[in-house]
């Protein structure tokens, strides 16, 4: 009779958690890399910005913003992208 009781307690909790995690997904990462870009070209980054740029404003009010990268390399090389 306990065995039936604690079958019929953890089942539900078992199927709920698997039902949980399988509801997970992945998310959705978009690199965008803009050559001959300045920093304060976007609107997202300066409200002054001459250039409109809504669509990418909008990503960035939406996502998260990186705004800080560095280079193990220990010389600053300029490259055409």
């Amino acid at each position: 009779m306990n065995y039936k009781i604690i079958t019929s307690i953890i089942t539900p909790l078992v199927l709920a958690a698997s039902t949980v995690q399988a509801e997970q997904k992945l998310p959705n990462i978009i690199m965008l890399y803009g050559d001959d870009l300045g920093y304060g070209d976007l609107g997202c980054y300066n409200e002054d910005s001459k250039i409109p740029t809504p669509h990418l404003n909008q990503l960035a009010s939406e996502g998260m913003r990186f705004t800080d990268g560095h280079s193990s390399s220990g010389i600053a090389i300029i490259m055409p992208s």
